[in-house]
């Protein structure tokens, strides 16, 4: 059971419809869904023993429901892939876990965290397997300090700990907004590609020094949230120019408390998908 301070969370992963969104997502015609394991506020949807051992936090703020397990299995009949989404950082917004963790934020060599954040991320790696197809870590905002390393922990060491159960995976890490979108190391496989201003997205090439050429920008107003900030026909166009000529376009969008995606979000997505439909077969 969860205790009181963390009804909340347990019950949204518990509630979460994984076939309902499953669902939507096919009648967009997404090929893969990026979810999210949890960010700043320490809570994450799927168990994780060696994360519990390392924060000693009881009861664990981990779900008890393995949430990525269940949305693959809804995805997968659906021809579709599940990548998920891990900051690179220890959870600002839980005290004893950063302290636990050993997490500075800022320019620090942070070697004692990454080593823990490895193990925590080859557990999840390792159960899931080949259920997990990518990863895109955020928050990679000292690369220089923090991962260029000849020894590790370093890139090299952080790209294994996420194929530790599926060598195939593929993996990008963040550094945040970079004008124009570029590859940071030879160990990831596509660009992280964060933007707040899709429209201004430039590009001459669908490889960036090895890595798969993507976008990834948010529909609302804010990140998974607000009401849609763009026309279906604009956010269609873009997608569309970029994945006809060789690059991947990833779009965040709000979701209800059950998991589903709001009305207006799906029918700009389904017009996108059309519009990607399109341009693939031109």
């Amino acid at each position: 059971m969860c205790s009181v301070r963390w009804y909340v969370s347990c019950r949204l992963v518990d509630g979460f419809d994984t076939e309902g969104l499953a669902r939507q997502l096919e009648s967009t015609g997404a090929g893969y869904l990026i979810l999210t394991i949890g960010q700043n506020s320490g809570h994450y949807l799927a168990p994780n023993k060696t994360y519990d051992a390392l924060v000693g936090i009881h009861p664990s703020k981990c779900s008890r429901r393995d949430l990525i397990a269940d949305m693959q299995r809804a995805l997968a009949p659906r021809g579709m892939r599940l990548m998920a989404y891990l900051p690179a950082g220890a959870p600002d917004q839980d005290k004893v876990a950063m302290q636990r963790l050993e997490w500075t934020r800022g320019a620090h060599p942070n070697r004692e965290f990454q080593s823990k954040w490895e193990r925590v991320i080859q557990e999840w790696s390792s159960r899931w397997g080949a259920k997990v197809s990518g990863w895109w870590f955020d928050g990679c905002y000292w690369p220089n300090t923090m991962y260029r390393s000849p020894q590790p922990p370093n890139f090299a060491s952080f790209a294994a700990s996420a194929r530790k159960g599926n060598p195939g995976s593929i993996v990008a890490f963040n550094r945040g907004v970079l004008v124009p979108i570029v590859s940071i190391t030879e160990q990831e496989d596509y660009t992280a590609g964060e933007t707040d201003e899709p429209q201004r997205i430039r590009y001459s090439e669908f490889w960036q020094d090895g890595a798969q050429f993507h976008m990834l920008s948010y529909l609302g107003h804010r990140w998974s949230g607000g009401p849609p900030r763009f026309t279906a026909a604009q956010a269609a166009e873009w997608t569309g120019r970029i994945v006809g000529q060789g690059g991947v376009v990833s779009w965040d969008v709000p979701t209800d408390p059950r998991g589903l995606i709001p009305a207006e979000f799906l029918e700009q997505l389904r017009e996108i998908g059309k519009t990607v439909k399109a341009s693939r077969q031109r």
